[in-house]
This record gives C-alpha cells, sequence and structure tokens, in this order.
C-alpha cells in the first residue's frame, strides 16, 4: 500500500503560443512568436488539477516538470501559484528543435532523476501541436503501464481507476502504480491561482533548472539532429469563396439551382 507520505505525483506540462493570436509569415512560413502571449497548455492545466485533487484526497507531493526555453518559468510559476509543491524546467539550447519523440525522450531522462513516483499525469495534447504522442511515448521510455484520453480519476491503494469517454461507450480501466495518464478537457475544471500561493512561485525558490548536461546525455542524442522528423512547412490554407448566381425569376432560379444539383449527383 502506498502511504499518504509517499505519494509522488509527477505533471509533465508545456508552456505554447495563445493559438487566438497565432500569425504565420507569409515569407518564411513559419510561426510569428514576437508579441504573442504564451500560456500553459489547457489541457495541461487539466493535468495539474486532477493532481492537486488527488494529492488532496491521499496527501503526498506533486512535481511538475516542463522543457522549453527560460521564459518557461511563468509556466511553472502558474502551476505553483496553484498548488503544486516543486517545479523542474529542462533549458537548454541543446533541447531546441526537438520532435516528439526526442522530446519525450528527454523528459524520461529528467523523470528517471526524479524517482521514485508514482504517477505521470499530462494533458492530452498540446494545442500549438495536437499530436497527442508526448505522453504515450514518455511511458514507453520508461516502461510503464499507460491509459489515454481519462475523463475521470480516482485512487486505491496501488490501483488507479480511470473513465475514458469513446466514440459508443464509457471505458472503466484500471492498472497498477506507477503508471502514466494523460487527461483531457472534460475531467474537471481548473483551479484558479492563489495570490498566496503566486508569492512563493514569483520568488523562485520552488523551481529546479536542468541543463543537458545534467541529464548526462550526448548532445547528439537531443534537439533537433536527434529527430527523426522534421516540420518542413508551416502555412494558412487558403479559402477560396466560390458561389453561383441564379438570374430569373422565383421558378427559373429554382429550376436552375435543381438542375445543377442533379448535375452534382446531389439529389436524383
Amino acid at each position: 500500500m502506498t502511504k499518504k507520505k509517499d505519494l509522488h505525483i509527477i505533471v509533465t506540462i508545456k508552456q505554447v503560443p495563445d493559438t487566438h493570436e497565432v500569425r504565420i509569415d507569409p515569407k518564411t512560413n513559419s510561426l510569428i512568436r514576437e508579441g504573442v502571449p504564451s500560456i500553459v497548455n489547457p489541457e495541461d492545466r487539466n493535468a495539474v488539477e486532477a493532481a492537486l485533487q488527488l494529492r488532496e484526497k491521499h496527501g503526498g507531493r506533486v512535481t511538475v516538470i516542463t522543457m522549453g526555453p527560460p521564459q518557461a518559468e511563468d509556466a511553472l510559476a502558474e502551476t505553483l501559484a496553484m498548488g503544486a509543491d516543486h517545479g523542474v524546467l529542462l533549458t537548454d539550447r541543446a533541447f531546441a528543435g526537438a520532435d516528439t519523440l526526442v522530446t519525450a525522450f528527454t523528459l524520461s531522462r529528467a523523470l528517471h532523476k526524479l524517482e521514485p513516483y508514482n504517477l505521470i499525469i499530462g494533458g492530452r495534447q498540446a494545442i500549438d501541436g495536437d499530436t497527442a504522442q508526448v505522453g504515450p511515448q514518455i511511458a514507453g521510455f520508461l516502461g510503464l503501464p499507460q491509459i489515454t484520453y481519462a475523463t475521470s480519476l480516482s485512487l486505491k491503494d496501488e490501483t488507479l481507476t480511470a473513465e475514458r469517454s469513446l466514440e459508443d461507450c464509457i471505458e472503466v480501466v484500471q492498472v497498477k502504480l506507477p503508471a502514466l495518464v494523460t487527461v483531457t478537457a472534460e475531467i474537471n475544471q481548473p483551479r484558479y491561482p492563489s495570490l498566496f500561493n503566486l508569492r512563493d512561485a514569483c520568488s523562485g525558490s520552488q523551481i529546479t533548472f536542468w541543463h543537458a548536461r545534467d541529464l548526462n546525455v550526448p548532445h547528439d542524442m537531443l534537439g533537433l539532429s536527434a529527430s527523426p522528423t522534421w516540420v518542413k512547412k508551416i502555412f494558412t490554407p487558403e479559402h477560396e469563396k466560390r458561389g453561383t448566381i441564379f438570374p430569373g425569376t422565383e421558378k427559373e432560379m429554382a429550376n436552375a439551382l435543381l438542375q445543377k444539383l442533379r448535375e452534382l449527383n446531389f439529389i436524383q
């Protein structure tokens, strides 16, 4: 049985551009990040809330980890203000350009340093990539059982029970800890950061910074050079509005419309 004081939940988060503000440079076909506000990935906030609720019921501690540039510290500070106990930021130019596989590998190396842990929780997917790959890939690197798309979580002793909303049913899954879970927005409503917690979060004392050398991984296994998938181009789809105007009387327009629908095989 896991004692309350021993329960250690780790949450993986990502700082992403606020997609309501995203613009694409028409010349370079890349995202324009300058002046674009960054936020904690929405479903990652649900993951933090799920971890906090489990801690409130069973005790223990919550560690939040992310990989990104130095400004990703702001994302960690927000989760600390929500109530997380500790934050870890993996930041190094050697990490830049990593695809989902190398990102998951890098995070898995950091998670080894955070052992022992009982549960890893992440959001289903990030809004800037929508791949939903990093969580399952982390589980693969760590050899952990995994549950994806969870909409509820409950813990009893060493067994985690999760509900998953599928197209035609609710699936109930049980897994022995340690395990990894990804959650959807339906699981909860994330709490607002506390002003009391925000004071300590902004001090930086609850955040640990790790660089590539701290993970004891060769540089050729990190970042863009180690990534098997590359983004060749990002572009805004062109939307061409086309319409047909049928002149004439109401009867003539109706007959013309019916004829057009028959030509398109929409009606017989």
